[in-house]
């Protein structure tokens, strides 16, 4: 049956207090007990008795209670525990030391009570009583039952187990006796409040959930099982470690807890929760006893290979060397130590000196299977031919001193606590009076070093300095497996910084490479988890990050938007510049639209050669050679101008474009325009009496040229004082490049430069349409018509285009409508003079220019 500390120690003291009142009332002096005296299984007298109390036993012997008549005596059963065994002669040990001593309480002897708790907590109250009240069978008092006698002990070593160590604490935390622990672990015990008079060389369980978390993280393990003793030892320990593992980002995919004496269907579904569990690492905090019964079910049907993750209280123990499913197994223990001539004073044990003590007499017998004084039925008698030093077991073995270590810290803690309270600097009184509270008071400041080198001080939770070393259970060539350290861990150095690894770790299997434990697999970066539905945040999904997003590190929680200007790579793992686009001079279709602005140019500059040189010709000088000669120079500069368009954008090239293509383009027009109107004019002239040509000569001709671009040359710089155009990077249009273009600026200029061009091309066409039937033989208003229809349909069809193009195709369509017009107006109105002029110059005579011929419709 598992009892609570609480609850037990509540009904024993109703218990007792109960007895002691229904053997007193005011008239008497004396209380008697109504139970036995438990008497201790090591006894020495002395000045000063320390009381001890260890686990040397597992059970303690059950009955059936009736409630008709007084239980019987407490006692311990089952087969002794050798360690345990070990940690009370360790205790003697450490009190004839100290009495050997002349600078440690010169002339004071040192006795001690050890006690069997027999790991319960029923055993261990009454000892605490013990402890507390004496072992005399009376207790005399001068007029009442009320008042409380001295304490039995001034201090005490124990309890090994945590359970029995709360149920004491309790106890003795009311009058003050220091109980010094060298196993007790449970994080509870740190709380002042409920157990003042606790204090430990062993470090708390606080710290060693807290190593454990750090080292499953450091090895990569986030899917992981748990299991613990369902005690104050195993749950107030897993619960460190579930709250630290939490914090760590790990995963629990089972938390199960066991003890030695639920029922056997109980360890059988914890045993099978673990064989059909995904995790391959499992963390049991679990004491020596559960653990045995653990494996050994296990071991009827062995899961798959586990890496186990243990808890100091079994990781060290010798006995569970014997389980090969542990191999690789890994966890803290306190530091290994060496005490000298401990070895000699356990194997220091004869017949006669085993003989003294039940407890020892029970040793012998158990190791050498015979009996001491004959009365073992079946058993041989020991005949004197037993070597204690031919043993090979957890009593003997001292190699690991690890909690006997601790042992032995205790006891000189409590001495030099003594110390300080009854010597000065030269001599001790051995019969000064003192109270529990004192030595208590004493034990919080003291801070030495043990002969063996181990410092001993104590922190305000009665805590030492958490130091442990990383146990890897390792097999040697023979095939038996050793306890290796590889690490340690040191919570007084600062985060992260408090675990190291040594040594290489064997791990589960034999292998080398770190075993994985993941519910899902490490999402690679490019890729975000998603938590599955109704699942630990470890089993997750990994999602490619979205559009313009990503995730530079392994199991990234969320995707990182690039900045603007940046741009995913194809593995979403970085971000790069966004690739700049415009329109390059290295680019293809510059390089082809350079080409025929090149060659525009180069016909512009041969008509204007063939027109010079026959600037005196009929057909050149019918034409208005001025308009002719300026209107191929406006040509020459509407080719050139579409070269400002290529190239990255400037804050010069962006106001340069726009105004060189608005202000030639019209006085391109204008000059056309012009030609139009002398055409017109011409016409009108020749009717009798007609002096329009005096209205419109070439002073006039000059002067609507001019006022025509000025018009538009006022427009531009409006346009590029109010709001003139400049570079812009586009990062709308596409998502994975940039555009460099040339923001507008004021559409309104824009629209308002390219309205007016179009106004002037509008107004040309019909006055050349008007003019189409002329009956000249030559007539250049049919010819200019066809030329203004071709530059009004490019520039009507380029609206459209300009707005619907995207990238650098938007200035690729403004050149090819600068060109396209361009060209349309240097074959139309040029082509024909230049083809008689070079290849028909019978017709560049002047009658037969002025021949009429018949007028057609176009």
């Amino acid at each position: 049956m598992h009892w609570t500390s609480s609850l037990m120690t509540s009904v024993l003291m109703l218990w007792i207090t109960g007895l002691s009142l229904g053997a007193c009332n005011a008239d008497l002096v004396s209380c008697r007990l109504r139970a036995e005296s438990q008497k201790p299984d090591l006894y020495m007298d002395g000045d000063f008795v320390i009381g001890g109390i260890f686990s040397i036993h597992y059970y303690m012997k059950s009955e059936q209670h009736t409630y008709s008549r007084q239980p019987i005596q407490l006692q311990c059963s089952g087969s002794i525990n050798l360690r345990g065994l070990r940690f009370a002669r360790a205790m003697e040990f450490t009190i004839h030391e100290i009495n050997n001593r002349t600078d440690l309480l010169p002339g004071i002897t040192l006795g001690y009570q050890i006690h069997d708790s027999c790991a319960e907590v029923p055993m261990a109250i009454k000892i605490a009583f013990q402890f507390t009240n004496g072992v005399e069978p009376f207790f005399n008092y001068t007029d009442s039952c009320s008042k409380t006698a001295a304490a039995a002990v001034p201090a005490l070593v124990g309890e090994t187990a945590s359970t029995p160590s709360i149920s004491m604490a309790r106890i003795l935390g009311l009058f003050g006796i220091p109980q010094v622990s060298h196993y007790a672990t449970c994080a509870c015990l740190s709380d002042k409040r409920q157990y003042p008079a606790f204090l430990r060389t062993v470090p708390s369980d606080h710290h060693q959930a807290a190593a454990l978390a750090r080292m499953v993280k450091h090895f990569g393990w986030t899917w992981i099982g748990a299991v613990r003793s369902d005690t104050d030892y195993g749950n107030y320990g897993m619960a460190s470690f579930l709250k630290a593992a939490q914090e760590e980002g790990i995963c629990v995919e089972y938390s199960e807890s066991y003890y030695r004496t639920q029922p056997r269907s109980k360890l059988e579904r914890v045993a099978n929760v673990i064989r059909r569990s995904t995790a391959r690492v499992i963390v049991a905090f679990l004491a020596s006893g559960d653990m045995r019964f653990l494996l050994e079910e296990l071991a009827r049907q062995p899961p798959p290979p586990l890496q186990w993750i243990g808890s100091e209280t079994w990781i060290i123990d010798p006995e569970f060397l014997r389980f090969n499913m542990c191999a690789g197994a890994i966890g803290f223990g306190v530091p290994r130590s060496v005490i000298p001539g401990l070895r000699e004073f356990l194997l220091d044990l004869s017949p006669a000196q085993a003989l003294k003590s039940p407890l020892l007499t029970e040793f012998w017998e158990s190791s050498f299977s015979c009996s001491l004084i004959g009365s073992s039925e079946g058993a041989r008698e020991c005949d004197g031919s037993e070597d204690i030093r031919a043993l090979q077991n957890p009593y003997t073995d001292t190699s690991q001193l690890r909690i006997t270590n601790m042992v032995y810290k205790a006891t000189y803690a409590i001495a030099h606590a003594i110390h300080g309270v009854i010597c000065n600097d030269t001599q001790c009184d051995k019969s000064a009076k003192f109270t529990p509270w004192q030595i208590l008071d004493q034990l919080k400041s003291v801070n030495f070093t043990t002969k063996n080198g181990f410092q001993v001080s104590f922190d305000s939770n009665g805590d030492p300095v958490a130091v442990y070393e990383l146990i890897n259970w390792q097999v040697r060539k023979d095939g038996t497996l050793v306890f290796v350290t590889v690490g340690q861990y040191d919570s007084s150095k600062p985060r992260s910084q408090e675990f190291s690894i040594s040594r290489a770790i064997s791990w589960v299997g034999g292998q080398t490479e770190v075993p994985r434990s993941v519910c899902s697999e490490s999402c690679p970066p490019g890729a975000r988890k998603a938590v599955q539905k109704g699942k630990p945040v470890c089993c997750y999904d990994c999602i490619p990050c979205a559009e313009g997003e990503i995730s530079n590190k392994t199991d990234s929680l969320n995707c990182v938007r690039c900045p603007p200007e940046f741009w995913p790579n194809t593995q979403r793992n970085s971000c790069f510049p966004k690739p700049v686009e415009f329109l390059s001079w290295d680019d293809t279709l510059s390089i082809i639209l350079i080409v025929f602005s090149i060659s525009g140019t180069f016909i512009a500059v041969c008509v204007t050669a063939v027109f010079y040189k026959h600037r005196t010709s009929p057909i050149v000088r019918a034409n208005n050679s001025e308009l002719s000669f300026l209107l191929l120079f406006s040509l020459t500069l509407c080719f050139l101008c579409s070269l400002t368009f290529i190239g990255r954008p400037s804050e010069w090239s962006c106001m340069l474009r726009h105004t060189a293509f608005g202000i030639t383009f019209v006085l391109c027009i204008s000059c056309v325009l012009g030609k139009t109107i002398v055409v017109l004019m011409a016409f009108r002239a020749t009717f009798p009496g007609s002096n329009i040509m005096k209205w419109f000569g070439p002073p006039q001709q000059r002067l609507s040229v001019l006022a025509f671009t000025l018009i538009q040359v006022l427009i531009c710089v409006i346009w590029l004082t109010t709001s003139p155009p400049f570079p812009f990077k586009n990062l709308k249009h596409y998502k994975e490049r940039i555009i460099l273009e040339c923001e507008l600026g004021s559409a309104v200029g824009f629209w308002a430069v390219l309205g007016y061009i179009g106004f002037l091309a509008l107004l040309c066409f019909i006055l050349a349409f008007l003019a189409r039937k002329l009956p000249d033989n030559f007539n250049e208003a049919k010819f200019i018509t066809f030329s203004m229809l071709i530059f009004c349909a490019v520039w009507v069809t380029f609206i459209p285009a300009y707005v619907s193009s995207p990238g650098k195709f938007t200035v690729a369509v403004e050149i090819f409508a600068i060109l396209a017009s361009s060209f349309g107006l240097i074959i139309c109105i040029f082509a024909p003079k230049c083809f008689i002029i070079v290849f028909r110059p019978e017709q560049n005579t002047k009658k037969h220019l002025m021949v009429k011929v018949p007028s057609k419709a176009l």
